[in-house]
């Protein structure tokens, strides 16, 4: 039978079959051929629903986190002036670092044989826990006994990006999805207006990781992380071009909307549904973002707490802002700092200048954030999560051979992170470093273990939290079971 003569139907058919690109028909094929081969290959992928309830997984299990606050310090924080005392590296202040140490070890710029750095800045015990953190950050060490204090993390990773990677989508590589990403898909989003998942950038620079950090990667796009600024727009083109009233904009994404379900309904692809609630999300975010995002609408007292100035671009605003987001509903919030890679070549890298700055920058704001969050009875149900992407060597870096400054190599084998609220254990050290800082001794937290815990204490089954994507089941943990959930650390 000739075009000419087929019906209307079958000649739409046909149209759609001629525009159809080899990458369409591969995808459809998860719902038909293909569908069948992988079944035989992978598991059933689990759906964005799952969750300890109604999955197979049994085990110590607390009332789940509604909410993430993730405060990132990209570049990650010096542990030997912050978390981590070392009197036995204090005592051998500058001495040449013992040979079995570095004796076929990779560093990211040390060479050579290099000295070992005691704690720059001193220590002292906050709490009634007795927890002993630097003075350089005194309005986090206020809440030690809010905080489950992680010693003995540890990565695979000694690059910032390959690091930040891995920690934030599960692998080192770019492509894999976010862990704000997987929240939002395991859990869906509180508030009809705002996206589920938002990101804040501070520090005058992007993370090494970029975007990629808070990418949707294998997921659905609609469940990538949304970046907003803390001046200006919040976010880009969110407002009504000059000369187009609300009105028309309504009426036109009208328009539009109707033409993609036109698409939909030929190609069925399921990213054309993902574009429209995307348009009609930004629509109701016309009215409810600038909202939000205006901290003018808090009290003198709040904004002098954080140190915020409204109008400026500043890691204190974007603390103020956080809370603000999780009361509305927002699932998942990611804050990252920049500037705390501290070398020590120079005075913006290092431990007499750029380190006291940041510490200033980040601990009061935190502090504060922390306080509303305990006042306003949400920490119950927020993770607050403090931490850079790896540690910093017990040496002194001495790049180009000069200690005119004072900095730490990358060390991936030990750092420390802090967790607050959320099903976590309060008051609490959990593992250890040897005696110099230099290597796990007590209780190995792998960056995977932290993901795989982090899920469960949310409510969501880290081993069957999945998607399938290119015949594998994809997760953040990764593909093989390694990781585990670090019962110790939760209530």
């Amino acid at each position: 039978m000739t075009p000419n003569r087929l019906t209307p139907e079958a000649q739409l058919r046909l149209a759609s079959a001629r525009l159809q690109t080899r990458r369409h028909f591969l995808a459809n094929c998860s719902v038909g051929l293909g569908a069948i081969g992988a079944g035989l290959l992978t598991s059933p992928t689990v759906s964005a629903s799952t969750s300890i309830e109604n999955s197979s997984f049994s085990g110590k299990y607390a009332k789940p986190a509604k909410h993430v606050i993730y405060l990132h310090m990209a570049g990650s924080p010096p542990q030997h002036e912050l978390f981590d005392f070392k009197p036995e590296l204090q005592k051998h202040h500058l001495e040449p670092c013992p040979d079995e140490l570095i004796e076929g070890k990779m560093f990211a710029f040390i060479k050579g044989k290099p000295k070992l750095l005691g704690p720059v800045y001193p220590f002292k015990h906050y709490g009634q826990s007795g927890t002993l953190l630097g003075e350089k950050i005194p309005h986090i060490g206020e809440h030690a006994d809010d905080l489950c204090l992680i010693r003995s993390m540890h990565t695979d990773q000694f690059n910032h990006a390959p690091a930040q990677l891995l920690l934030h989508t599960g692998s080192s590589q770019f492509g894999g999805s976010s862990f704000g990403s997987w929240a939002t898909y395991g859990l869906g989003s509180e508030s009809d207006n705002l996206p589920g998942f938002i990101v804040m950038v501070s520090g005058g620079n992007m993370p090494s990781g970029g975007k990629s950090l808070w990418g949707n990667g294998v997921l659905p796009s609609v469940f990538q992380g949304v970046q907003c600024r803390s001046e200006g727009d919040p976010i880009l083109f969110v407002s009504n071009p000059e000369g187009m009233p609300s009105g028309i904009r309504r009426a036109s994404l009208d328009a539009l909307n109707e033409l993609n379900r036109q698409e939909h309904e030929i190609f069925r692809d399921p990213e054309t549904l993902t574009r429209i609630e995307q348009y009609e999300l930004a629509f109701r975010m016309q009215t409810s973002v600038p909202e939000v995002m205006d901290i003018n609408r808090e009290s003198k007292a709040t904004l002098e707490s954080y140190g915020a100035e409204p109008g400026k671009a500043s890691f204190a605003n974007n603390c103020l802002l956080a809370r603000r987001l999780v009361e509305q509903g927002v699932r998942f919030v990611q804050l990252f700092d920049w500037g705390w890679d501290i070398h020590g070549t120079a005075k913006y890298d290092d431990m007499e200048t750029q380190f006291p700055m940041k510490c200033t920058q980040a601990d009061k704001p935190i502090g504060a954030l922390l306080t509303d969050l305990k006042q306003r009875g949400l920490l119950d149900d927020t993770l607050v999560i403090f931490g850079g992407e790896f540690g910093r060597t017990p040496m002194v870096e001495a790049r180009n051979g000069t200690m005119k400054f004072l900095g730490r190599d990358h060390h991936p084998d030990c750092f420390s992170v802090w967790v607050a609220g959320g099903g976590f254990k309060r008051g609490m050290v959990y593992g250890a470093t040897d005696e110099l800082g230099f290597k796990v001794a007590e209780n190995p937290v792998h960056v995977r273990d932290f993901q795989a815990t982090v899920l469960h204490a949310m409510g969501l089954d880290p081993y069957r939290l999945s998607f399938l994507s290119q015949g594998l089941n994809q997760r953040l943990i990764g593909p093989s079971n390694e990781a585990k959930i670090i019962h110790d650390l939760l209530v």
